[in-house]
């Protein structure tokens, strides 16, 4: 696995939006997120690149034995073989001239080692020592890792085309799983959006997740978490199996792009505090059950073999070098995951112009948290997608929802045997003739409906930008979706990849709006925003008690927050927005659970 020169790295975006990230920024070192849910898109984007490479293609039928896992295997092997020829070509080019091997090193932070070699390099004359220095740093450059994404809860068991019920390694997170598994890729999985005993136990059929002989790791394991608590039972659930965890990927619950998934009120800061102070025990906790199980299931855990402390990184709402610095400083972060900013540098994402556009001009009030996802969960979004235009046609048609041409997300069996997807015009069309018959005032049957017909295709729709950009489909064939986070208000432009990297290391101007709030800030609005809509969905002292759980969590982490406001600010850190947006929301947190608490003492 390489070990990339970087202290950032670019997440998963959506099925489509990361899924050829690797190929774009691999080569100059920086690791990057593919989602793999959907292998019917995986095939097509590998069909473009075997054509534009002149590799050799064959195509993988949608209906041949165990497909979904070899179109996935296929791609990830197409994958590594670009972004390896595209990383040779680089490493082989001279120094001393503006090409992309200059790029590379002029990309790095400027605290690391390797740019601290080359800054030599390019200082030093013609002679011997300038020739073993270009020999040992062309040697010390590592490609970016091709990392894959799995959403675990999102693993719907598939039938037979007679109906049967396929066995449970045939489960889509099952299949992706061994799809990455027998890839020759060497890099990490990340696992989020929850815990899957099933699919952990499966991970121990693979030995490319355990230590060689000389104790190294094929295929490390990442978890996305939210919480320290979670972290540590999901580690040592693994470490049962003798299967270690790489890195801990913190994520904030609602200042983040795609599915958010909010805590009870807990904040950011106080998580990574949190985090920081436990951090031994993520590996104190593991150790002895790692040795045991390699004692009982191999020859030993020798000596010369280390646990590694797991790596502790950060994403979700990350906007300037200052917010960057803190983490990695005050919290001890060893990286930052940055996404949405790059959903505008086209050399590192796969948006189509119209969407990315879009992204451009969108402020605060085009960004929100929506319903759309079949999941259920809330979905972060912006207003006037090509996806939310579709399907607006087709409910003016009489057809409301999408036919379901891939079905990531059935899961609902309201009416029917085998379950179907909540976008799907079958499902929308029954729920609607249930509503219209039932007895229900006409003011709820308008918001039901509303709910109903607001659900979108994902599936389809976040994979088409992909495709448009590479020239695949046209846009008038491929209505686009996309899940940008909050942060993508607060930029206005289009960006080159140097661009993006500068701004991140705090080398240039901020690309940021510099009225952008502090991400600890925009975290606590989009927290009480979140409250108050709970409070609208909520019932009796059940609810309150839940509002009022809510309410103490924010409180102590916006007391919190007061603290870091106080503290000196790293570059381009907008700290007092954080005092502002403390006082501000802690006034509207207390009127919200006031009014809920007169609305159910007097029956309403």
């Amino acid at each position: 696995m390489s070990h990339s020169p970087h202290n950032f790295s670019i997440p998963v975006m959506g099925t489509g939006h990361s899924i050829d990230s690797p190929i774009r920024v691999g080569p100059y070192g920086i690791n990057s997120v593919i989602s793999i849910v959907d292998d019917l898109l995986v095939e097509k984007i590998r069909k473009h690149y075997c054509k534009k490479y002149d590799f050799e293609y064959n195509n993988i039928a949608r209906n041949v034995e165990d497909g979904r896992a070899r179109r996935i295997t296929a791609y990830l092997d197409t994958v590594k073989e670009i972004v390896d020829k595209k990383f040779s070509a680089i490493k082989n080019q001279p120094f001393f001239e503006k090409n992309e091997k200059s790029k590379y090193f002029e990309m790095l932070p400027d605290s690391s080692t390797l740019k601290e070699k080359y800054n030599q390099l390019m200082s030093t004359e013609e002679g011997s020592l300038r020739d073993r220095l270009s020999c040992e740093l062309s040697r010390m450059m590592n490609a970016g890792s091709i990392d894959v994404n799995i959403m675990a809860k999102v693993d719907k068991l598939n039938y037979t085309k007679g109906g049967a019920p396929m066995s449970k390694e045939f489960s889509d997170a099952s299949a992706a799983l061994r799809g990455y598994a027998k890839s020759k890729v060497s890099s990490s999985l990340v696992l989020s959006a929850g815990f899957n005993p099933r699919l952990y136990n499966y991970i121990t059929e693979f030995k490319d997740f355990y230590r060689d002989a000389k104790g190294e790791i094929k295929k490390k394991i990442i978890l996305k978490v939210s919480d320290f608590r979670s972290a540590l039972i999901q580690g040592k659930y693994l470490a049962k199996k003798g299967l270690e965890v790489f890195e801990y990927r913190i994520e904030s619950g609602l200042n983040c792009g795609g599915h958010a998934f909010p805590s009870d009120g807990h904040l950011m800061p106080s998580l990574l505090h949190e985090f920081c102070e436990k951090r031994d025990q993520l590996t104190k906790a593991v150790q002895p059950l790692i040795e045991k199980y390699y004692e009982e299931n191999a020859d030993g855990f020798p000596d010369n073999w280390e646990i590694i402390e797991p790596r502790l990184t950060v994403q979700g709402g990350i906007g300037v070098s200052g917010e960057a610095d803190r983490l990695l400083n005050d919290f001890e972060m060893d990286a930052t995951g940055w996404g949405s900013p790059f959903l505008l540098v086209p050399e590192a994402t796969t948006v189509d112009k119209p969407t990315r556009q879009l992204l451009e001009n969108a402020g605060e009030k085009e960004l929100y948290l929506s319903g759309v996802s079949p999941l259920g969960v809330p979905f972060n979004n912006v207003r006037d997608t090509g996806s939310e235009q579709w399907h607006q046609e087709r409910i003016e048609k009489g057809k409301p929802g999408s036919p379901c041409p891939k079905g990531f997300l059935k899961s609902n069996t309201e009416f029917t045997e085998q379950p179907i997807c909540t976008a799907s015009t079958q499902y929308q069309l029954l729920k609607l003739d249930e509503i219209a018959q039932s007895e229900m005032p006409e003011d709820k049957k308008e918001k039901k409906r509303e709910k109903v017909l607001g659900k979108a295709c994902l599936c389809d729709h976040l994979g088409n930008g992909a495709l448009i950009n590479l020239g695949i489909l046209a846009e008038h064939r491929a209505p686009q979706a996309i899940c940008p986070g909050p942060n993508i208000a607060y930029y206005d432009g289009e960006y080159s990849l140097r661009e993006m990297a500068d701004h991140i290391y705090g080398r240039s101007e901020s690309l940021a709006d510099e009225e952008r709030p502090h991400m600890f800030a925009k975290e606590i609005a989009l927290y009480v925003d979140y409250v108050d809509e709970l409070a609208e969905q909520l019932d009796g002292e059940s609810g309150l008690k839940k509002l009022q759980k809510f309410q103490k969590n924010l409180e102590e982490g916006m007391e919190y927050c007061l603290k870091i406001a106080n503290s000196e600010p790293f570059q381009d850190e907008n700290l007092s927005s954080i005092s502002f947006t403390v006082s501000e929301q802690k006034q509207r947190l207390e009127s919200i659970v006031n009014t809920y608490e007169e609305r159910i003492s007097v029956g309403v």
